[in-house]
């Protein structure tokens, strides 16, 4: 299962860093590819997670989640 993550905040590299080891700390994300350029993050998940999840883990990281697709 593949969630997209609409991101806000986003300015360079080490942004997308950031955003992807907060995503992968989340128990059930196998795997986070972050676009700078498109504003988003495709997830990879074991088993579907409360989307609430995703946004708290963005946002404690400093950034806001606009959309989970």
């Amino acid at each position: 299962m593949t969630k997209k993550v609409y991101i806000e905040g986003m300015s360079c590299n080490h942004c997308v860093k950031h955003v992807r080891e907060a995503l992968i700390q989340i128990d059930g994300v196998k795997d986070a590819r972050v676009s700078l350029e498109g504003k988003y993050a495709e997830i990879d998940l074991d088993h579907d997670i409360d989307e609430k999840l995703i946004k708290d883990a963005v946002d404690n990281a400093g950034y806001e989640v606009t959309g989970i697709e």
